[in-house]
């Protein structure tokens, strides 16, 4: 069951209201005050709510307040569950950003309902809110590189001059659309074919020790060599630098005593039930029998590439994103392609496989105009996205795509203008991956700490929400302090840097 909160318009409360037992009144210019303003808790509430059952049987559910701003709060500070309702108890800014009315020092929530906050809201629901605060900003904010705004300039003569902004009739393109793409590794550990083989192996006997407990006294228990194995995978794990010959081998011995252990679960499932395993043990069941089937073949024909490679037995679903950059080319996680516009990043599309993310630009531009009412001026992307399919969309669209032009190269004065138009789109385009690097410094994009394919994917769409609150707020302080000391000093507006 779920309640809408009716007292309070949008969920807002003022600072001046919230109760705190030891005196004093909260800081109105605190960033949690300022953030809770932000967060389109309304929306959020009206996706959240349909989540649950409309009946009034059943325990309260807890508002959207709460669970969104628990999420903000763990992805902006990086805490684990139970930490962040540690601070929340002991913060009262944080206490009014989810949404109480006053201050309590006992928890509001147990910090098991965080799993249940990431699977409620999902990806979807998060990117929404996301466009919802990334457009009105993008819109508010105009890029100093590239604003369409009217300019003012002053003559050789001293006299000042305006330049007047183009009419839509005459330029109906706006703005700059950056776009690229990363992974967002999850936190696994690099796999192995032989180590991935001994986790099987190890899981495996787990499964026959279950199933063969009701049996202890009444039958013989098979044997499964796990001593032997354990040492044989030892001798050549602990080796400083195996050669390929000698791992070749000690995978093909791991190979066998997966294929003896299934053998043996299904000689026992024949005579009783799979029951009697838990949840957990006979997902992973299933998932050691594909990775079986994959080992096997790679292993038989001698190569190291197969379609939906399995990784990690514990979260099946990552999969290896060739990235092919210098500090790991190959990387284990999510792709996400990522379009920013004035600071403000949006996610067009995540997925769990290998994508070129040159074929998400046709797609991203539709999203660009359905946002923002028009195409924009310029794209700026790096080489794998300027395909011949995507250089006739933007041709028909008037848009400029960043790089140079098919055919034969120019001659004279046009090879110096290009190749200045080119390290200004180079240095502009900075831009995105330096928000890349944001995210996974500061934001925990580059250890994604979420176990299932669904949280995962929520906490990816929530690291990019809050990396465009905290982008906001930084917009919101610069403008109050050029509002502030423009009055006392001219020339601060022009050297005030957002």
């Amino acid at each position: 069951m779920y309640e809408y909160i009716s007292h309070r318009e949008n969920q807002l409360l003022l600072p001046d209201d919230f109760f705190l037992p030891f005196g004093g009144k909260l800081n109105k210019e605190n960033r949690w005050v300022k953030m809770a303003q932000l967060v389109p808790w309304a929306y959020a509430e009206e996706k959240y709510a349909k989540s649950f059952r409309k009946s009034f049987r059943g325990q309260k559910a807890v508002s959207i307040r709460v669970a969104l701003g628990a999420l903000i709060i763990q992805e902006r500070l990086q805490l684990s569950d139970r930490e962040t309702v540690q601070q929340i108890v002991e913060n009262p800014y944080l206490q009014y950003f989810i949404g109480l009315e006053g201050y309590q020092d006992h928890p509001p929530f147990h910090p098991s309902l965080m799993t249940h906050f990431r699977k409620r809201l999902g990806e979807q629901v998060l990117r929404e809110i996301n466009e919802i605060i990334a457009v009105e900003a993008a819109k508010s904010t105009p890029d100093s590189d590239h604003d369409d705004e009217p300019k003012s300039g002053t003559t050789s003569k001293g006299k000042r001059t305006t330049k007047r902004r183009s009419t839509s009739e005459e330029d109906p393109n706006q703005g700059v659309l950056l776009l690229d793409a990363t992974c967002a590794p999850a936190d696994v550990a690099y796999p192995t074919d032989l180590n991935l083989l001994n986790e099987a192996r190890e899981k495996l006997e787990e499964i026959i020790d279950t199933l063969h407990a009701p049996q202890i006294g009444c039958a013989r228990k098979p044997r499964t060599y796990r001593e032997k194995a354990r040492k044989q995978f030892l001798a050549v794990a602990k080796q400083r630098r195996a050669s390929g010959k000698v791992i070749r081998r000690a995978i093909g011995k791991q190979l066998r005593y997966v294929a003896r252990n299934l053998r043996i679960i299904h000689d026992l499932a024949s005579r009783q039930s799979l029951t009697l395993l838990s949840r957990k043990q006979y997902r992973d069941l299933l998932v050691i029998q594909e990775l079986y089937r994959q080992q096997r073949m790679m292993f038989e024909y001698k190569t190291h590439q197969i379609e939906d490679r399995i990784v990690s037995i514990r979260q099946p679903h990552i999969r290896p994103i060739v990235r092919g950059k210098a500090k790991a080319r190959v990387e284990f996680g999510a792709k996400i392609s990522v379009s920013m516009v004035n600071g403000y990043a949006f996610l067009e599309r995540l997925s769990w496989d290998g994508f070129n993310e040159g074929v998400t630009l046709i797609q991203s531009l539709e999203a660009y105009k359905r946002r923002f009412g028009c195409y924009p001026k310029a794209v700026l992307a790096d080489q794998i996205y300027r395909t011949r399919e995507n250089r006739a969309f933007c041709k028909a669209h008037g848009i400029r795509l960043s790089g140079p032009a098919l055919g034969r190269p120019a001659q004279g004065e046009e090879v110096a203008k290009q190749r200045r138009v080119a390290r200004q789109d180079a240095s502009k385009r900075n831009a995105i991956e330096g928000k890349f690097g944001e995210g996974k410094r500061k934001y925990g994009l580059g250890r994604i700490r979420a176990c299932l394919a669904k949280t995962s994917e929520t906490v990816i769409a929530l690291q990019l929400l809050v990396m465009n609150l905290e982008r906001r707020l930084r917009v919101l302080f610069a403008l109050w302090l050029t509002r502030m000391f423009s009055r006392k000093n001219p020339d601060f507006r022009s050297i005030c840097v957002v």
